[in-house]
């Protein structure tokens, strides 16, 4: 990455529109999403329809005002309800997850590793951090712990450096993306800050978040409320998980059952959450993308949704399915003919943040060369962004919590 600061401007611009689909380049119309003579259904055709999908049950809660949701049975995999599930939108940190899909298995908890000046330098500027010191030396424990709890990008950039650099990651993010059959999901950095054409689904979420719900290692940390982290020499400070249902922090209630997942906010993706919860032996699974702002609302929606599931909805009969992993079997998601407007419509699709006109064909492929391709384009934007807003935020521009519902003068990832 250090290479492509040499880019122009001009050159750099160009690389990130080439490297861009369509979908996310351009926006859609009525007139294209209509002319389209195939979509890629993955998870039943009524997940392709726009606007709410439920059957068998009555009663959804009337206040949800999110952009897209969607509530899942976690082991059979059965979707209850659904608005706009596949809708493309930007994910914030709840891209995480597919980060902790593809690379925690790779190395053992008790591992060490020193951190280098080097493993930190490209954390874009307004990023949430866990706090994380070059030259002290933590266990992979400890950054996945940063990465969960405080959804700290320092963590999961070196945390992709120990596993080959940012490109890398971000390939086989693509790649294990393609494999769970998240079709929507474009993956431009691994820490889910905001980037033009990052988009993914809340039906892709719910796929990342069921696949990692397999592993104990992810379960435990999306989890753990507090962790005692490394501060230097003999000293540790505690961090607490952001996640406001698990912890009932800012005026909730700790939400009865609740085991994570993991929530994200940015400026330009708002709120994101995708929650899980077990109450007499049956396990759910919410997302929620994008509601209007609000201290608290993308928690009280995905709680309102849960006590729906665990109630009025336990006649709901499925609308859809999450598909299982090719690599563990799963039938590959065949071509459906278009019915007119898809899963967002008309909607628009530009820079993160934006919604664009259903699922998204990409493929492992697109993991490596496009991704290589995008990276060498946002090195440029991100020094470039840093250094804008080292200069006029002054010294707490760096240190925006994950979870913050106030909207903050720059780019923040949580």
């Amino acid at each position: 990455m250090r290479d492509s600061s040499r880019l122009t401007r001009r050159a750099a611009l160009g690389l990130t529109a080439a490297a861009l689909p369509l979908s996310a380049a351009a926006p859609a119309s009525a007139a294209t999403a209509g002319a389209r003579t195939a979509a890629t259904v993955v998870g039943g055709e009524r997940l392709a329809q726009g606007g709410i999908q439920v059957r068998g049950a009555s009663g959804l809660p009337k206040k949800i005002t999110a952009r897209a949701w969607l509530l899942a049975d976690c082991d059979s995999g059965e979707v209850l309800a659904s608005y706009n599930a596949h809708t493309r939108l930007a994910p914030a940190s709840t891209l995480k997850m597919l980060f902790a899909d593809t690379v925690l298995k790779k190395f053992e908890r008790t591992e060490r590793y020193k951190v280098k000046d080097s493993d930190i330098s490209d954390v874009p500027a307004g990023s949430s951090l866990v706090g994380i010191k070059p030259g002290l030396t933590y266990t992979v424990e400890q950054l996945w712990q940063g990465v969960f709890l405080r959804s700290g990008n320092d963590a999961v950039h070196v945390l992709s450096h120990m596993n080959g650099g940012i490109a890398r990651t971000v390939a086989e993010m693509q790649a294990k993306a393609a494999d769970l059959q998240a079709l929507d999901t474009h993956v431009v950095s691994p820490d889910g800050f905001d980037h033009p054409g990052q988009l993914s689904s809340a039906y892709d979420l719910t796929l990342f978040a069921r696949h990692g719900l397999k592993d104990d290692d992810f379960r435990g940390y999306c989890g753990t409320r507090t962790a005692n982290f490394p501060a230097g020499g003999k000293k540790n400070f505690q961090i607490q998980n952001t996640d406001r249902l698990l912890t009932g922090a800012w005026g909730l209630d700790v939400y009865k059952g609740l085991f994570g997942v993991k929530n994200g906010y940015t400026s330009h993706a708002g709120n994101t959450f995708t929650g899980g919860a077990t109450r007499d032996g049956r396990t759910l699974l919410v997302t929620v993308m994008h509601p209007d702002p609000a201290t608290n609302a993308v928690y009280e929606q995905t709680a309102a949704l849960l006590d729906w599931g665990f109630g009025k909805g336990r006649s709901a009969q499925p609308v859809g399915t999450l598909v299982d992993p090719l690599s563990e079997g799963g039938a590959s998601a065949s071509p459906s003919p278009s019915k007119g407007k898809g899963a967002a419509g008309a909607a628009g699709a530009g820079a993160a943040g934006s919604g664009a006109s259903g699922p998204s064909p990409w493929r492992v492929a697109e993991g490596g060369a496009v991704t290589f391709g995008l990276l060498g384009a946002g090195a440029w934007a991100l020094r470039r962004r840093r250094r804008a807003a080292g200069a006029a935020a002054g010294p707490d521009s760096g240190d925006t919590t994950a979870d913050s519902a106030r909207t903050p003068a720059g780019p923040t990832a949580g």
